[in-house]
């Protein structure tokens, strides 16, 4: 069995790579955030080890004890992190973002992605076993977005690509052309928070990968909870990149979106 290291952070993506890599014979040994990454995450691979963000720089000897060359990154740390002291307590971490030249989200994951390079390893995409969870271009709901929604959702993907050019956020908020939100650190659920308050009912919501997307981390993520999110703010639509978001619970989410009649759409 071919043995994949993996770099795991919050929330479900983590748990649907090792399961998917599970099924496909991979042996996966994963390194696990403490504070964010899912306890569930256990039962879908053959060995987990447990750091805190002060504790960095063992995840290459742990790597390197497995024989492991092959690295995925899949899910997030929470933003509020990057200002915490723990950062600051591993000298490797350290370095890396005070040497930076700024802590946007590709500055950061491409320097460590330089750094498992230097130290031997391959950071790879995960999406080479996630084929079924990236929707191909089409309405995905019962419900098609109308005329106004579709220029909304047009209007928003031209707003998405430029930030995302600008590694700022992935996602914004626009109704009737007028930009509602955009997003940061807080992410794609607090910013649908914020759009629900301003705009009241109605907001479109575009999430779209970056316009020079390295695969391998940061990627546009939605599901259950978006829709959930979606619904306490009385949104009309979602549109979302094809091929390059990954769509969590899909079924359910749709499911869930029909009921209050939200518009999901890859595009």
């Amino acid at each position: 069995m071919e043995k994949i290291g993996l770099i795991a952070g919050n929330k479900k993506f983590p748990i649907i790579f090792a399961e998917a890599a599970k099924k496909k014979g991979y042996d996966i040994v994963a390194v696990a955030i403490k504070g964010d990454t899912s306890s569930r995450l256990k039962k879908f691979v053959s060995k987990i080890c447990w750091l805190g963000l002060k504790d960095y720089s063992r995840l290459f000897d742990v790597f390197k004890s497995e024989g492991i060359v092959k690295i995925v990154m899949a899910g997030q740390v929470s933003p509020y992190r990057l200002f915490s002291k723990e950062v600051r307590r591993d000298s490797r971490l350290k370095k890396i973002l005070t040497q930076a030249k700024d802590s946007r989200a590709d500055t950061v994951f491409g320097a460590i992605a330089e750094e498992l390079k230097s130290a031997g390893f391959e950071l790879i995409d995960p999406t080479f076993l996630l084929g079924d969870f990236l929707p191909k271009k089409g309405v995905l709901t019962r419900r098609e977005p109308d005329f106004n929604e579709w220029e909304d959702i047009y209007f928003g993907l031209e707003l998405a690509k430029e930030m995302g050019l600008l590694d700022i956020g992935q996602t914004v908020a626009v109704k009737q052309k007028a930009v509602v939100a955009v997003e940061a650190l807080e992410g794609t659920d607090n910013l649908i928070h914020r759009a629900g308050r301003i705009a009241k009912k109605g907001a479109t919501i575009v999430k779209v990968s970056k316009p020079n997307q390295d695969m391998r981390f940061d990627i546009p993520v939605v599901g259950l909870n978006t829709v959930k999110n979606l619904v306490k703010a009385k949104a009309a639509c979602l549109a979302i990149e094809a091929g390059k978001t990954l769509f969590i619970d899909k079924a359910q989410s749709i499911g869930l979106a029909d009921s209050h009649c939200i518009s999901i759409v890859a595009v």
